[in-house]
């Protein structure tokens, strides 16, 4: 069974912190079609087209017949642990730092045999397991065999937290509590688990509708923090900076309008202050400090979180300017996630459809409750995805654009009519 996580003890400054280093992290280019699936949860091997065999390790032509027509499609995971190792030893200073280590052979239902870090309530050769695909610090994928049925403490397992962002006995910053989604968003980690979640507030002289209820959550504290206020980002940084483990973005300013529906460019600056340079003074400011943590015992740095929008990939015209801010967020965000994965942060990106909050109540449903947006962020992180698509609407709209870009421009295009 695995034992529950408890707290971390008071770091012994005596002794040596443990280098920022990752696991090994060379792919082939067709192999990166795994890490690709497993950054939004999903585990996918290769399958032949003419033969339907199933592939592993990837490659370039059919291990059965030679075809070339190889095709990525998601999988069960159902399989039988062959036989088992424990890692005594490793040149790989990574995997040194972390011994012993478990690894198992596994035999897929889909007929091929995978090698899989096991999880620590997988008793022993001849269990049934069940494989998923997950990233590991490098930001690549790697099979892990869990067990076939929940069991209790299932993400304290010491190997299964090397590879996810589990908020539990972590210190969270949520860069703005004014808003429905960053109140719900901090009630969320407090269950989650969270040592200490601190709530960002700008004008914090200004009393806003739940502060007196995010101020009784055990755990919670409100903090002064303008997003579009360099000052305000950089003196929160040099205070808290060094104790984060998780920064969730949840600053937005949201304004429902085309390019020509008003004159001048006021209202697009104050949008990109907030949605592009806003991200950009906490990357900047907070960015390093997560950097310098991410190796820093049990409870280290981990993951930085971007509340975006599903419309960072496809204009919606009704709400144009909004999405052309969502696509420069996003953009940012893709070099942000490559700086931080030396270190091994992961930076994951939300891309929500319309939430249910005061900037869409003209929109008709289906809109996505900020309490299920905060599920799903947990939930993400929980299970080390790079990637969310929270809600029915961004699951959909992600597969359409998927299929065909420029057919959903269109279709969004129409939507104004």
């Amino acid at each position: 069974m695995t034992e529950a996580l408890r707290p971390a003890r008071r770091k012994n400054p005596m002794l040596r912190t443990r280098p920022s280093v990752l696991p090994p992290a060379i792919r082939s280019r067709v192999a990166l079609g795994m890490s690709a699936a497993a950054a939004e949860g999903r585990f996918e091997l290769q399958v032949c087209g003419q033969c339907t065999a199933v592939q592993y390790p990837p490659r370039e032509a059919c291990g059965r017949c030679l075809a070339d027509d190889l095709h990525w499609r998601e999988q069960d995971g159902r399989g039988v642990l062959l036989a088992e190792t424990e890692l005594a030893h490793s040149n790989d200073l990574y995997f040194r730092e972390r011994l012993p280590w478990r690894l198992g052979l596994v035999r897929l239902d889909a007929g091929v045999s995978v090698v899989a870090h096991l999880h620590g309530a997988v008793a022993g050769a001849g269990e049934a397991v069940k494989i998923t695909a997950m990233l590991d610090r490098a930001g690549q994928a790697v099979l892990f065999a869990l067990p076939e049925k929940d069991v209790a403490h299932m993400q304290d397992d010491r190997q299964f937290r090397e590879m996810t962002c589990d908020p539990k006995f972590r210190k969270v910053l949520i860069t703005d509590g004014r808003s429905a989604i960053g109140q719900a968003m901090a009630r969320a980690f407090v269950e989650a688990g969270a040592k200490l979640v601190w709530v960002g507030q700008s004008e914090p002289w200004k009393k806003f509708p739940g502060a007196d209820e995010l101020a009784q959550l055990p755990g919670v504290s409100l903090q002064p923090l303008d997003v579009t206020n360099e000052k305000s980002v950089r003196e929160m940084a040099a205070e808290i900076g060094g104790r984060v483990d998780i920064l969730v973005n949840t600053a937005r300013l949201q304004r429902n309008h085309g390019i020509q529906a008003r004159p001048g460019t006021e209202s697009m600056r104050a949008q990109l202050d907030v949605n592009f340079l806003g991200l950009l003074r906490l990357a900047q400011e907070f960015g390093p400090a997560l950097r310098a943590r991410a190796a820093d015992g049990q409870s280290n740095a981990v993951a930085w979180v971007n509340i975006l929008s599903i419309f960072a990939l496809s204009n919606f015209p009704p709400q144009g300017s909004w999405s052309a801010t969502q696509a420069a967020a996003h953009s940012l965000a893709q070099c942000l996630r490559a700086e931080m994965r030396p270190a091994g942060i992961r930076v994951v990106n939300v891309f929500p459809g319309p939430i249910d909050d005061e900037w869409n109540k003209e929109l008709p449903p289906p809109k996505l409750t900020p309490a299920a947006l905060a599920k799903a962020v947990i939930t993400g992180l929980q299970r080390g995805v790079e990637d969310i698509y929270p809600g029915d609407l961004a699951g959909e709209l992600r597969e359409r654009w998927r299929e065909n870009p420029k057919i959903l421009e269109r279709e969004l295009a129409d939507e104004r009519s």
